[in-house]
């Protein structure tokens, strides 16, 4: 069902919209969480090593798409919030096909420079087939990850965040039982743990992208639609490449610190790769509900009505703060318990270090989050280059001081998970003043404000 976000209380509008997205989001993550699992209880330590390593350059892949995703939402929803609908639907048919010709130029790279990659990073010879092997079934994956982004990133654009949902809950769970039958039933090894996602990806995406298509054939326009538009791909473009770099930074940071974390050895790797999946979850469902908050504010753009952004911000940071609060105790408190779910009888040292990464970082999700909801409203109100200025510094500075702080002070791998929640609160700081710049001048002008 579309849903106008120009209407009715920004609190009630906007919580509606982004508790589906929440939903999705943790359903989404349960596929990474799956393969984790399933590795490191079927079929042991170095295994769940292998798919972590793995999992730091699948995040480039996913930083893509979620950039096509981005790109196509936010215009999408700004034609639809000014009613438009022709040149929705001619958006949407240009994002498609760009985002078909990107992947198909990613997978060919991909294919051929993914063991390129793993060596460059450092992975232990006892980690590197099975590494690559992983990585390279994901590529062939690739279209269902990349038409399936784009898919959700439509249906958000008109406001049904719904759908996806239902279709990553079934996708997920299914992704779960046949993880299961690969690896424990077929003994399939680390090669049935990515078989068994390829084809859940595979069977959501088709399904969502039959429900995008017959939901738009539904909307009724007068406007000429065009199966590709030069200038409506110019469009696309503005909002996409700069999200498609700030995502791809933050995965090439990741390779990076990655690779100061191979030089530990696979019992930190091991420890590391089920804390950052746990980490990822939240940071991925925060960004998530920020995406929400840009289709909020490019719905609310289009439409004129400025003056719900600040409400609809204010909104967006009292529920990441909700969410934040009891995952904040559970990972303080408890995180010995949550990585015995990814490791069956795990060595001290990956516990420890582990343990010591969710509590260093854990208490900053309140600071981050509301970094993400701030750059939601920049997003969607096509402000791209502040929150790409923020992100960056955010992910040089980590860089540096993962590389840093361990050789200056002798502390070790613990020196590296320190430089997360630094980063994040110089990146808030920033995101924090291009957010009340651009609102300040929104409240003086009564029009949206263009990018300097």
């Amino acid at each position: 069902m579309n849903k106008d976000l120009t209407v009715g209380k920004p609190y009630k509008v906007l919580w509606m919209f982004c508790i589906p997205l929440f939903g999705s989001v943790i359903f989404q993550q349960l596929y990474n969480l799956a393969d984790s699992w399933v590795a490191g209880n079927f079929i042991g330590q170095n295994a769940l090593a292998a798919v972590g390593n793995s999992y730091e350059i699948t995040l480039i892949f996913l930083a893509i798409s979620v950039g096509c995703n981005i790109g196509c939402s936010v215009i999408t929803s700004r034609y639809f919030g000014a009613k438009e609908f022709g040149k929705m639907k001619t958006s949407i048919y240009t994002a498609v096909i760009f985002s078909t010709i990107l992947c198909g130029i990613l997978m060919i790279l991909g294919l051929s420079l993914s063991g390129v990659l793993l060596k460059w990073m450092d992975t232990p010879l006892e980690l590197l087939n099975d590494s690559k092997l992983y990585l390279d079934i994901y590529v062939w994956g690739l279209p269902f990850v990349f038409f399936y982004n784009i898919a959700t990133g439509i249906f958000s654009a008109m406001g049904d965040s719904k759908t996806p949902f239902i279709f990553l809950a079934i996708s997920s769970v299914s992704n779960i039982a046949m993880d299961i039958l690969f690896v424990a039933a077929f003994q399939m090894g680390v090669a049935g743990v990515a078989w068994a996602t390829f084809i859940c990806q595979g069977v959501s995406c088709i399904l969502a992208m039959l429900f995008v298509f017959l939901r738009i054939n539904k909307i009724k326009c007068e406007d000429k639609v065009e199966l590709f538009s030069i200038p409506m791909l110019k469009q696309f473009l503005i909002i996409a490449l700069p999200s498609m770099l700030q995502q791809s930074f933050i995965s090439f940071g990741n390779i990076i610190i990655q690779k100061f974390i191979n030089g530990y050895g696979p019992e930190v790797i091991a420890g590391y790769s089920a804390a950052i999946k746990l980490n990822n979850l939240v940071i991925v469902s925060f960004a998530t509900i920020g995406n929400g908050v840009s289709n909020y504010t490019s719905q609310n753009v289009g439409a004129g009505k400025l003056d719900r952004l600040r409400p609809g911000f204010n909104a967006g940071v009292l529920l990441v703060w909700l969410i934040s609060i009891p995952v904040i105790l559970l990972y303080c408190l408890l995180p010995q318990p949550l990585l015995n779910f990814f490791i069956q009888n795990p060595t001290e040292l990956a516990v420890d270090s582990a343990s010591i990464f969710l509590r260093i970082v854990a208490p900053f999700y309140l600071f981050a989050s509301v970094k993400l909801m701030a750059d939601g409203v920049l997003r969607g109100a096509g402000k791209m280059w502040s929150f790409m200025i923020a992100t960056g510094v955010d992910l040089v500075l980590r860089c540096i001081l993962a590389f840093a702080i361990p050789n200056l002070f002798d502390v070790g791998y613990v020196g590296i998970w320190m430089a997360w929640p630094i980063g994040w609160l110089v990146a808030l700081a920033m995101s924090l003043i291009f957010f009340y710049s651009y609102t300040r001048k929104v409240k003086q002008n009564k029009t949206p404000v263009k990018e300097s």
